[in-house]
């Protein structure tokens, strides 16, 4: 069910304070290199997905675009389910469009490769993924995770499976993906039963789960076991086989990882110790050789960071990390065809907690969803150098943690 536009709602109160940009970012730091893995192979039982190359022009939309929000809808202040809203490819201005209710604690969304259909996790202890029809808005049906407090989703470039991260559980889940774009009885539910958890866990917590960009293996990534499970899904039954573990140092608490557009190499976010890693990736084994840790942009003695995301350009060249306890977005420039991350500023996100950011299809804007300050920040983002500057006034939503701009 949709309803109407969603009022204007201010900061939350009860113990969400907000926090203010504590100073800039060091200009420049060192480089971290990781050396190129093995040159990637054609996989044996998965479909191939093209990585964009970086001479292709940015797609570019005109007339209002759509936007969907996430948030949590069982909070104080939150909102009534999935956020619609349109947006000024030119102008990065949010225009509300009403809400899709019927969808508990939506705080991350998905849409399928074709376009057609939207997903939600429902973060509750009863666990769920819903798909939702586009441009209708029709919730087309709601599936068990089979754990609690799923956080995130993702759909096989394939189009047929439905991947999911139950992060009280500690366990990933796979749904077939129905013609009619509804998720199917699950496949597959796999446990992160070892390796025991890191300093201060009391568990398993997985907390993203994603494709490689050749389409050959899956990737979880468990905040507590400090560990980045690979697996192979087979194609015709849907199930997770592990082949590879990369561990981070104890206690790095890593939470999203990207992949750089030629997908042999990737970014993580460590949300426990505020660190950035370079990683090496091997398409023909699904390895996952993390490099040394390096500064996210956010100085010393600013306070708990808690970084939350990786967004790289399509054309490789920039890679953004939003902080969310120094309120900021970090840039920084790709270098060695990947292998390198260079620091080069970062800037206030104008908003509370920025727990997700997004460009858009072309590139030319930055979308950051701000938690506490119930806010999306849009940016527009210079081709040419990667600078990031405001495209007006936040926009108001409630509890917004996620945005997926179309």
């Amino acid at each position: 069910m949709v309803t109407g536009a969603e009022p204007s709602r201010g900061s939350l109160g009860g113990g969400w304070s907000r926090r203010r940009f504590l100073g800039a970012a060091t200009a420049a730091v060192a480089v971290t290199t990781i050396p190129a893995p093995v040159a990637p192979r054609e996989p044996q039982d998965a479909p191939r997905k093209e990585p964009e190359r970086a001479s292709a022009p940015p797609r570019r939309p005109s007339g209002p675009r759509p936007l969907f929000i996430g948030t949590y809808t069982s909070a104080e202040g939150g909102g009534q389910g999935i956020g619609l809203a349109l947006y000024d490819p030119e102008a990065g201005r949010i225009t509300g469009a009403g809400t899709v209710t019927g969808v508990a604690d939506p705080s991350y969304l998905a849409v399928h490769p074709d376009g057609r259909t939207l997903y939600a996790v429902d973060e509750q202890q009863d666990g769920k993924v819903t798909a939702v029809r586009l441009p209708g808005h029709e919730i087309l049906g709601s599936r068990s995770t089979g754990g609690a407090g799923p956080c995130h989703v993702s759909v096989h470039p394939s189009g047929r499976w439905l991947l999911s991260a139950n992060y009280l559980s500690g366990s990933v889940a796979v749904h077939p993906i129905e013609a009619s774009g509804a998720p199917g009885e699950r496949t597959d539910l796999v446990t992160h039963s070892s390796p025991p958890p890191g300093p201060g866990q009391q568990g398993p917590h997985a907390h993203q789960v994603i494709t490689s960009p050749d389409g050959g293996h899956v990737l979880a990534v468990d905040l507590g076991t400090d560990t980045v499970y690979t697996y192979r899904l087979d194609p015709s039954k849907g199930t997770l086989t592990e082949v590879s573990r990369a561990r981070t140092r104890p206690g790095a608490g890593p939470r999203h990882l990207t992949f750089h557009p030629d997908g042999r190499f990737a970014y993580l976010a460590n949300e426990v110790d505020n660190t950035a890693v370079v990683c090496a990736y091997d398409p023909a084994s699904g390895r996952l050789s993390p490099g040394r840790p390096q500064s996210t942009g956010t100085g010393t003695g600013t306070g708990t960071n808690y970084p939350a995301q990786f967004a790289v350009t399509a054309d490789g060249a920039y890679a953004y990390l939003a902080n969310r306890g120094h309120n900021s977005l970090t840039r920084y420039a790709i270098e060695n065809g990947g292998a390198a991350l260079r620091l080069l500023d970062s800037v206030p996100v104008d908003g509370d907690f920025p727990r997700h950011i997004a460009l858009s299809p072309d590139g030319r804007l930055l979308f950051a969803a701000n938690q506490r300050s119930s806010t999306v920040t849009v940016f527009h983002v210079d081709r040419a150098s990667g600078e990031l500057n405001l495209a007006g006034e936040p926009f108001a939503s409630p509890i917004a943690v996620c945005t997926v701009p179309l």
